[in-house]
């Protein structure tokens, strides 16, 4: 997943955690917990969890420092990406609806081991159409509205939002291209770019700009092979994104290539 394991079964004001772990990429806490009661509500649970969180941010500063022996400051860590992932080998319906939010951080992880010791691990989508968590009404609307003034959770839309069409049409293709380049492939907005994932680890990361995009390739420097040198290493600048190789576009022109140079990132 791409997570820092930060302390199993981390209890806090009475609540145990079975997984404590940190998102070194968007630079915030995930809990993590694994469900056996299909009948268990993982809205309600999540609710709780990421309230939990936001009212005790120095406890889990702390425990991080202390169980990863690091200096983390509570300023460097980003509260509005705060996440809740829930494993399980199976889901309800009530389940996955009753988290199909397009803008509220409680995440469905399936996990389901076969008999010839294959594991698949498959997240559960949002849905096209899902609406805002912040029509929701009921016992938990205090509570939420205390979790959605703090935690945002990014789309492709927001970040396109504003830009020209050109670029919107620019990144679209170069989505389509890059899921073409196998089964799999995870998209994953964040807060200033969006990644581009293949078994959980990111390929590419790709930021929106008013006159093109930026692509980051996830490859060290001096393991890319770019004749064409098209591709500038950034590993001694500071940047968004993963890798060590930038590439600023704003046509379709190299589209091929570039995609050649992303496919050695897999």
């Amino acid at each position: 997943m791409g997570l820092e394991l930060v302390k199993s079964e981390f209890s806090v004001k009475n609540k145990r955690i079975d997984t404590l772990a940190f998102d070194p990429q968007s630079k915030a806490f995930a809990i993590i917990e694994y469900k056996r009661d299909r009948n268990a509500s993982v809205f309600d649970q999540g609710v709780t969890y990421l309230n939990l969180m936001l009212q005790n941010k120095e406890v889990f500063i702390i425990e991080y420092n202390e169980s990863l022996n690091r200096t983390l400051k509570q300023t460097a860590v980003d509260w509005s990406q705060t996440r809740v992932i829930f494993v399980s080998s199976d889901f309800t319906e009530n389940q996955i609806e009753a988290t199909n939010f397009k803008d509220f951080s409680i995440e469905l992880l399936q996990v389901k081991r076969y008999e010839n010791r294959t594991v698949s691990i498959t997240p559960i989508q949002k849905s096209k159409n899902a609406e805002s968590i912040k029509q929701l009404t009921g016992k938990n609307t205090a509570a939420i509205k205390t979790i959605t003034a703090v935690i945002k959770t990014y789309t492709e839309e927001d970040l396109l939002k504003g830009k020209p069409d050109t670029v919107t049409e620019l990144y679209q293709q170069f989505k389509a291209a890059i899921h073409n380049l196998t089964d799999g492939i995870e998209v994953q907005p964040q807060k200033f770019y969006i990644a581009f994932k293949k078994d959980g680890h990111n390929i590419t990361d790709i930021a929106i700009q008013t006159a093109g995009l930026k692509l980051i390739i996830n490859i060290k420097r001096g393991a890319l092979d770019d004749p064409k040198h098209l591709a500038r290493d950034i590993s001694g600048i500071g940047h968004l994104g993963n890798g060590d190789y930038g590439i600023k576009v704003s046509n379709n022109d190299h589209l091929e290539y570039i995609m050649s140079l992303i496919k050695q990132a897999l």
